[in-house]
C-alpha cells in the first residue's frame, strides 16, 4: 500500500499542476508516469479479471483518437463508481502495450472537467524514454537556415554510402526545448554494417554544422515517429540517389553536388 501511496503523491500532485499552455507541468506529469513503481495507474478492465488471458482495458473516442481510461488512485477508483475489475500498473508498461495500436491513455474521466487525455505519441515517449524524443506538440516547417556547406558534403557523403536512398530535412521546434534540424534518413538496408556506414556518414558530415545548430537524425522508417510522419508527407528529398543515377534528372532538384562530388 505504501507504493500505491507514492504513485497517488507524485502522479496526482503533477497532475493538479497541469493547465492549458502548460507544457512544463504537463512535462513533469509525463516524467511522474514513467517513473517505475512510483509511476502506478489503475487501469479499467471492461472484460476479464487482472492478469486473466481474457483481460481487456476500456475503451473510449475523444476527437476522433482512441483512449483506454484509467484512475490515478484508489480513492479515485472510488470517486468513479467503476464496478467492474481493474489492474494496477505501472504506467510504464501500459504505455507499451497501448502506443503501437495509436492508443493514449485518459486519466480520470470521471473527474471535474473530464480529466486530462496522453496522446500515444507521447505514450511512446514514455515507452521509449522521454529524453529520446522531443517534446509535443511540435511545430514542424521546411528548415529556413541555409547550410549548403553542411548539405553538399552530406550529399557527397550519401552519395559514397550505398545504404542511403534518400535524405529528407525539416526544422523542429518542440514545445519545450531548443529547435533543431532534422535530417530524415530512408535506407535500404537496416543490417548492422548498413547502420554503421550510415552512422559513418554523419559523422563525417557533421563537422561543417555551423557552432551551435543541433542536428539530429530521424529514421524514415519509423512508423510511430511524428518527424518522419512530417517528412514523409511534407519534404521533398534533398538527396536521391535513384534521381540523381537517372541521366534525365541530372540537374535534378535540392542542393547541387560539391564540386568534384559525382
Amino acid at each position: 500500500m505504501s507504493a500505491s501511496g507514492t504513485a497517488t503523491g507524485q502522479v496526482e500532485h503533477m497532475l493538479r499542476q497541469v493547465t492549458p499552455g502548460r507544457y512544463d507541468a504537463y512535462e513533469a506529469l509525463l516524467r511522474a508516469l514513467a517513473t517505475p513503481h512510483s509511476g502506478q495507474i489503475w487501469m479499467l478492465l471492461w472484460h476479464g479479471q487482472s492478469g486473466s488471458p481474457d483481460a481487456q482495458y476500456g475503451n473510449m473516442h475523444v476527437e476522433g483518437y482512441g483512449y483506454a481510461p484509467c484512475v490515478t488512485s484508489a480513492q479515485e477508483l472510488s470517486a468513479s463508481g467503476w464496478n467492474r475489475s481493474y489492474e494496477v500498473v505501472d504506467c510504464l508498461d501500459v504505455a507499451r502495450t497501448l502506443y503501437p495500436d495509436h492508443f493514449g491513455l485518459w486519466l480520470n474521466p470521471h473527474a471535474p472537467g473530464g480529466g486530462l487525455g496522453i496522446p500515444w505519441l507521447d505514450l511512446r515517449r514514455i515507452a521509449t524514454g522521454l529524453e529520446r524524443q522531443p517534446a509535443g506538440p511540435l511545430r514542424l516547417t521546411e528548415p529556413a537556415i541555409e547550410v549548403p556547406q553542411f548539405y553538399g558534403l552530406l550529399t557527397q557523403n550519401a552519395h559514397r554510402t550505398p545504404a542511403v536512398r534518400t535524405l529528407r530535412r525539416a526544422w523542429v521546434q518542440p514545445a519545450l526545448g531548443a529547435p533543431y534540424l532534422a535530417i530524415g534518413l530512408d535506407v535500404y538496408d537496416t543490417s548492422p554494417p548498413a547502420v554503421d556506414s550510415v552512422r559513418a556518414m554523419m559523422q563525417q558530415s557533421i563537422g561543417a554544422v555551423p557552432d551551435g545548430l543541433p542536428v539530429s537524425t530521424v529514421a524514415m522508417s519509423d512508423d510511430y515517429d511524428p518527424v518522419a510522419l512530417w517528412l514523409r508527407a511534407n519534404a521533398r528529398p534533398f538527396y536521391d540517389r535513384e534521381a540523381h543515377a537517372a541521366p534525365a534528372q541530372a540537374g535534378g532538384y535540392g542542393y547541387p553536388p560539391v564540386r568534384g562530388g559525382y
